[in-house]
């Protein structure tokens, strides 16, 4: 089975992860894999390893970058030849459809979430677009649901393992970190949904000499560096990173703050790496930490988010507690190959 994947760009998210997780697993199910987007680190890392990769501009959610991308996307389709689109939110659904000839059966869509507004538009768009809609998580495919969509098919995310290249004492000397640090990781990108703003005012009163380390990029980061300024070297911006395992076996805590979140994949694969969380109650991270691995926190409450930094942080017998519960229900209800199972059936029934 030939699988084009389409989304937006290959960089550090969550989408993203998925996808090259299940190129990579694909081969184990007969499938021959290709990626259409806007390019990233993990897209290089996929053509170096003979997947196919095609260039589509980003949309810009503008009528002409829509079609530019959408013309990009349909010379990818001849080239390639698919059995079956993948397309990885909505925009990649919408720019699938425009790319895919007369007669050819629409894209299946996975839907990753949007902000809680934006749902109703959602619907309408997959409405017109996609064959079928799968959701990461049954609070995501409850809100479709309820904004109109006929509730998607469920296949919750999985953790696809990615061993660390380098060890703790390593990653922490090239970042100059002394061994016995208390370390928090965020992995987001700095862009308004992350909430940046709240883990900020949280990590202001995180007492001791612990640091916060912020991965990822965006166009928040020039007012979110002035705000951390008072923070002093507490706050570190790492900028993108391709060595995600690798600070995870740095850390000691991970924190995620967002507004709005499907189900994302830095919670599960915090908890695989044997980091606790913190994370906001917002799509399916309620339900992922409900088997333990970290505390979640009521979404724009920075009191709540510095108290459970502080217990995970400074309580060396509740960190590793919740990090053993995590590793447990990741490999209990996160495994890869249920997951890739669900997709194989589905899209061989959409060809």
């Amino acid at each position: 089975m030939r699988v084009l994947h389409v989304i937006s760009e290959m960089g550090a998210g969550g989408a993203e992860t998925l996808v090259a997780g299940m190129v990579a697993r694909g081969e184990e199910y007969g499938w021959v894999s290709a990626v259409a987007g806007g390019g990233g680190f993990r897209a290089d890392a996929l053509a170096a390893a003979g997947t196919p990769t095609f260039a589509v501009p980003l949309a810009r959610r503008s009528k002409a970058g829509v079609l530019k991308a959408a013309w990009a996307t349909r010379r990818a389709i001849a080239r390639f030849r698919p059995d079956v689109v993948l397309a990885h939110n909505v925009g990649a659904s919408l720019v699938a459809r425009l790319a895919l000839a007369p007669g050819r059966r629409r894209p299946v869509t996975v839907f990753h979430g949007v902000a809680e507004p934006d749902y109703p538009a959602a619907a309408r768009i997959l409405r017109r677009t996609s064959g079928r809609v799968v959701a990461v998580s049954a609070a995501t495919a409850d809100r479709l649901a309820a904004s109109g969509l006929e509730r998607p098919v469920v296949v919750r995310n999985a953790v696809f393992p990615r061993p660390p290249v380098f060890g703790r004492a390593e990653i922490r000397a090239s970042l100059g970190v002394p061994e016995r640090t208390p370390v928090a990781l965020c992995l987001a990108r700095l862009e308004p949904q992350k909430r940046h703003d709240v883990l900020l005012d949280a990590w202001a009163a995180v007492g001791g000499d612990a640091v916060l380390w912020l991965a990822g990029d965006g166009s928040l980061r020039p007012e979110l560096e002035r705000r951390a300024q008072e923070l002093g070297r507490r706050v570190e911006f790492l900028g993108t990173r391709a060595d995600v395992p690798d600070l995870l076996a740095a850390a000691d805590v991970t924190v995620l703050t967002s507004d709005w979140e499907g189900l994302p994949l830095a919670v599960l694969e915090s908890m695989a790496a044997g980091r606790p969380v913190v994370a906001t109650d917002v799509g399916g991270i309620a339900g992922v930490l409900a088997g333990g691995g970290g505390i979640v926190v009521p979404p724009a409450d920075p009191a709540a988010t510095a108290a459970a930094l502080t217990t995970l942080l400074f309580d060396p017998a509740a960190r590793e507690t919740t990090a053993l519960e995590g590793i447990r229900a990741v490999e209990r209800d996160y495994d890869p190959h249920p997951l890739m199972k669900s997709y194989d059936e589905l899209l061989r029934g959409a060809r």
